[in-house]
C-alpha cells in the first residue's frame, strides 16, 4: 500500500493477495469451461505458482494451526450427540414419517382437494364423528397464527380461535376453510371442541425413554407443531453429524459426499469381530469429482449414517446424504436445543460456549490417534492425508513424528487439575461407555494400550470414542 507519495506504509493481508491471485490461477485452470473466450493455452502466470505462493502466505506445514477442541466443550457435546442418536433416533424417524403423513393428507398440496362451494356440512359432520370416536383432539393453531387470526378481529373469547380450522377443511376435502362456512360450522366444530379439546398435532403418543443422566423416564418429546417437530428432526439429524464427524474424522468436503446407501455390508473377517465401513469421496489433492474411498468406523457411526438416511426426505439409492450444510450454523442451533429446557428436561449436561468446527473435531482425533503406538501412520491412513508431513504438522512441530505428536498430547495444561480431566457428569461417562464395546472387537485394538514406556503416565483427555478410533486404521 502507498501514500500519495508513493512510499510503501502497509501491505494487504495474505489472505487479500491470495483472493486477488486466485481470480487470475482459476481462470488459467478452468479454460476450458469458457467456449467463446478463453486464455492462452501457454499462458503460466508466476510460472505456475499456486495462488498461496503468490501470496506468500505461510507454508502450514511447519504447525497445524488449527485448535483442538476444549474437553470441556467435547465432553457434553460429543455424549449429547451419541445420547440422541441412540436413545431419541428411532423416535424422530416415527415422528417424521407422521409429518410427512400430515403433509400428505392435510397439506394445501395435498392432492385432490376441492376449491371453493357451499360449506361441505355433511363431511365435517363425518369428521368430527371420527373425532369423538376414537377421543382424538382437534389440531391446534401455533402461536403465530392466533396472534394473525387476532390481529385480523377474532374475539380472543371465541372458543374456536386455537382450532386449526384449515387442516380440518383439507382433511374435509376442502382446499382452505372459508370464512363464510363459520357461522354453518360453527356448532358442530364446538360441540366436538367441548368433547375431545385441542391440542398440537405431533408427539401425542410419545414412548417414554431413560433421561440421559439415569435419574427417570419421560416422553422422548413433549407436544409440537408441525414446524417444531420438522425442527426438532433436524436437531438429530445434526446429532448424526457430530457424532460421525467427531469419531471418524472426514473433512467436511468428505461428509458433503456422502450418499445414501453408502453403508457397506458388516464384514466378520473372524468370529464376533465385525468391521464397519462406509463410502464416500476423498476430494481434497484429487482431481476434478474426487476419488472414491471407503473409510473404517466404529458402530455408532455406522447406526448415525443409518439413522440420517431414515431421515432423509427422499432417501432413494444415491442422493446425497447431508448436502451442502453449514456446520457452524447446525452446532448453534444444536447446542442451544441441548442447554435450552428441551434438552434439559432430558437430562443432557449443558455444552458450555467454544469454537467448534469440523476441523477442529478432525484436529482433536488425530492428537488422540497419536496417543497410541504407530499414531502418526494411523492417522496418516485414516484421515487420508497424503504425506506423512501432513500429520506431523497436526504436531506444530515438522520432522518429529511419533514423539512430537505424544509430546502435544502429554503436554499438561496449566489450568487443568486432576478432575478436569474426567467427564463433568454421568450423562458423558454413559454415552460415551456405548462405544467400548464396538472398540473392543476391532483389530489390534487395546483400550488400554501406552505410548513407549519412558512416557509419563497421565489420564486420558478426550473420550474414550475418539481416542479409539485410531484402531480401525
Amino acid at each position: 500500500m502507498l501514500d500519495e507519495h508513493g512510499t510503501v506504509v502497509g501491505e494487504q493481508s495474505h489472505g487479500t493477495r491470495r483472493s486477488a491471485a486466485q481470480i487470475v490461477v482459476d481462470l488459467v485452470n478452468y479454460r476450458e469451461l469458457f467456449t467463446a473466450d478463453r486464455v492462452s493455452a501457454d499462458l503460466r502466470p508466476w510460472g505456475g505458482a499456486a495462488a498461496s505462493a503468490v501470496a506468500e502466505m505461510p507454508c502450514g506445514r511447519t504447525q497445524n494451526k488449527t485448535p483442538p477442541v476444549e474437553d470441556a466443550v467435547l465432553q457434553p457435546m460429543l455424549a449429547a450427540a451419541l445420547y440422541l442418536v441412540s436413545t431419541l433416533g428411532p423416535h424422530a424417524v416415527e415422528l417424521t414419517e407422521e409429518v410427512r403423513e400430515a403433509d400428505r393428507t392435510s397439506s394445501c398440496k395435498a392432492a385432490g382437494l376441492r376449491p371453493a362451494g357451499p360449506a361441505p356440512v355433511s363431511e365435517f359432520t363425518s369428521l368430527l364423528a371420527e373425532y369423538e370416536r376414537t377421543s382424538t383432539p382437534l389440531p391446534k393453531l401455533a402461536d403465530h397464527h392466533i396472534a394473525d387470526r387476532l390481529a385480523t378481529g377474532w374475539d380472543p373469547d371465541d372458543l374456536l380461535l386455537p382450532v386449526a380450522t384449515g387442516v380440518l377443511a383439507r382433511q374435509a376435502g376442502a382446499s382452505q376453510f372459508w370464512s363464510r362456512w363459520l357461522p354453518t360450522l360453527r356448532e358442530l366444530l364446538e360441540t366436538t371442541l367441548a368433547v375431545v379439546g385441542v391440542e398440537r398435532a405431533f408427539g401425542r403418543a410419545a414412548i417414554e425413554v431413560k433421561a440421559a443422566d439415569g435419574t427417570s423416564s419421560l416422553p422422548w418429546t413433549l407436544l409440537l407443531h408441525r414446524l417444531e417437530a420438522v425442527a426438532l428432526v433436524g436437531i438429530v439429524r445434526t446429532a448424526a453429524i457430530i457424532a460421525l464427524a467427531a469419531v471418524s474424522g472426514m473433512r467436511a468436503s468428505e461428509l458433503m459426499e456422502l450418499r445414501v446407501g453408502c453403508r457397506r455390508p458388516p464384514e466378520e473377517p473372524f468370529p464376533g469381530l465385525t468391521r464397519f465401513r462406509i463410502a464416500s469421496k476423498v476430494v481434497k489433492g484429487q482431481p476434478l469429482g474426487g476419488t472414491d474411498d471407503e473409510w473404517v468406523v466404529v458402530e455408532p457411526v455406522y447406526r448415525a449414517v443409518e439413522l440420517a438416511e431414515h431421515l432423509h426426505d427422499s432417501p432413494r439409492n444415491g442422493a446425497l446424504l447431508f448436502g451442502r450444510f453449514a456446520f457452524d450454523v447446525r452446532y448453534r442451533w444444536f447446542r442451544n436445543w441441548v442447554n435450552f429446557p428441551a434438552g434439559q428436561r432430558l437430562g443432557l449436561a449443558a455444552i458450555p460456549g467454544g469454537p467448534v468446527n469440523l476441523r477442529m473435531l478432525r484436529r482433536t482425533l488425530a492428537l488422540e490417534m497419536a496417543y497410541r503406538p504407530g499414531g502418526v501412520l494411523a492417522s496418516k491412513i485414516h484421515l487420508k492425508h497424503i504425506a506423512v508431513a501432513t500429520t506431523e504438522g497436526y504436531a506444530v512441530r515438522p520432522g518429529g513424528a511419533q514423539a512430537e505428536l505424544l509430546a502435544e498430547v502429554n503436554k499438561p495444561r496449566a489450568t487443568a487439575t486432576s478432575t478436569s480431566c474426567l467427564p463433568s457428569s454421568e450423562t458423558t461417562s454413559s454415552a460415551s461407555s456405548q462405544l467400548v464395546p464396538a472398540l473392543a472387537a476391532l483389530p489390534n485394538s487395546s483400550l488400554t494400550s501406552t505410548p513407549n514406556s519412558t512416557q509419563p503416565p497421565r489420564k486420558r483427555r478426550r473420550l474414550s470414542a475418539v481416542t479409539a478410533t485410531c484402531s480401525t486404521c
